[in-house]
């Protein structure tokens, strides 16, 4: 069998695939992982849903393997140094959900500006606006760029910080980002934006070193994993509010449960990843990783 696709797909993303390719178009393996892991014998390429797993055991059971896509954003599911030891292609899109994350962070920070969704509550009804704001992004993906672009109609001033370009690199001068190092940029933003691929060389970045240096009221938006950020530094960032309100958008499993440090904080807020989730962007990606499955089943 050429592909298997275990994850929905748009009808004609998967009627062009079968005009080129055996294919089977399975996503009810989806919720049943084991039957998902035994049909993999002579399977050579994969497109994957966020719950199944593909690691280095999987792979034992998928010898002639090629190509493993993911269409939805991330790709924690999937461990990709050992697909590269097993010479398998990681496929995926990084920047077809670039537009919906930058309309996501946009919506975001208005409404922590405006102190959704808890104003009125304690009887203040007075929030804050956008324009005359220092914005900072922490990392310099696609999306950040899909940001900036956004942000061109507010009277904002934009700086930002990416551990993996230099302060010369020409996307700074492009988009009329200011790059700073990381400390100064918490210092200075009123709003801040995480958009930093997640490694675990990141982990924890901002944590007790620098989350005290947040200007006072900052609010903050990460699309990034939440492992970004020390759970406890965080925690009392917010309790102690030298941070006004925070939004994750992909938290780690347990991170919210009773006992943990951000438990039952108010001003935090948490959505199941969807950032980069709308039905253009699932197209853009579903498009993306097809093409690039039969460039290499070709």
């Amino acid at each position: 069998m050429d592909l298997l696709i275990a994850e929905s797909l748009e009808p004609e993303v998967i009627s062009w695939l079968e005009t080129r390719h055996s294919v089977r178009y399975a996503p009810h393996l989806a919720r049943d992982p084991r039957a998902f892991r035994q049909g993999l014998y002579d399977v050579r390429a994969l497109i994957i849903p966020p719950s199944l797993a593909l690691d280095a055991l999987t792979l034992q059971q998928a010898p002639v393997l090629r190509a493993v896509g993911r269409v939805s954003a991330g790709a924690e599911n999937i461990d990709i140094d050992a697909c590269a030891r097993a010479g398998v292609e990681v496929v995926r899109s990084m920047t077809a959900t670039a537009q919906a994350e930058a309309e996501f962070m946009v919506h975001a920070i208005l409404s922590l500006l405006r102190r959704f969704p808890v104003v009125g509550t304690d009887g203040n009804l007075a929030g804050r606006e956008l324009s005359g704001c220092t914005v900072g992004l922490v990392g310099m993906a696609a999306s950040a760029r899909s940001m900036a672009q956004l942000l061109a109609g507010f009277d904002v001033r934009m700086v930002g910080y990416d551990p993996t370009r230099h302060a010369s690199d020409e996307v700074w001068e492009r988009w009329r980002i200011a790059p700073l190092a990381l400390r100064e940029l918490l210092e200075e933003a009123d709003a801040l934006c995480v958009v930093l691929p997640y490694f675990n060389r990141y982990r924890g970045l901002l944590g007790e070193r620098f989350l005290p240096h947040c200007k006072p009221r900052q609010v903050i938006v990460s699309v990034s994993h939440s492992a970004l950020f020390e759970e406890v530094a965080l925690a009392d960032a917010l309790a102690n509010q030298r941070i006004a309100a925070v939004w994750l958008d992909s938290v780690e499993p347990g991170l919210l449960e009773p006992g943990r440090p951000l438990h039952g904080l108010e001003a935090l807020q948490v959505s199941p990843r969807v950032a980069g989730t709308t039905c253009e962007s699932h197209l853009r990606s579903a498009w993306a990783v097809a093409k690039r499955i039969d460039q290499l089943l070709t």
